[in-house]
C-alpha cells in the first residue's frame, strides 16, 4: 500500500521490485481524493505524480520497496 499522503513520487521503490509492481504516474482524480494538506501539497510539488501499486498479485512482499522509499510511505499488508 503507498501512503498517499506520503509519496513524493521518487522511483526507490520501482527501481528496487523484481517484480513490477509499482509504476510513478499521475494521478487520476478518484486516486486524489481524501490526500491530506500535506498529501496535496506533495501532489503540487510532483505534478500529481505518485507511485501506484500495478499489480498487488506479482507482490512477493520482499520489502525491497519499503527499504527503498525515504519518506516511509509502502507499507506491506496482509491479502485479505
Amino acid at each position: 500500500m503507498v501512503d498517499r499522503n506520503r509519496c513524493e513520487a521518487k522511483d526507490g521503490c520501482v527501481e528496487v521490485c523484481p517484480y513490477g509492481v509499482f509504476e510513478v504516474r499521475v494521478l487520476t482524480p478518484e486516486e486524489r481524493a481524501g490526500v491530506s494538506l500535506r498529501g496535496r501539497l506533495n501532489l503540487l510539488v510532483h505534478r500529481n505524480r505518485q507511485a501506484v501499486v500495478l499489480a498487488p498479485d506479482d507482490c512477493h512482499a520482499c520489502g525491497l520497496c519499503v527499504a527503498a522509499c525515504p519518506e516511509h510511505a509502502i507499507r506491506l499488508t496482509p491479502r485479505a
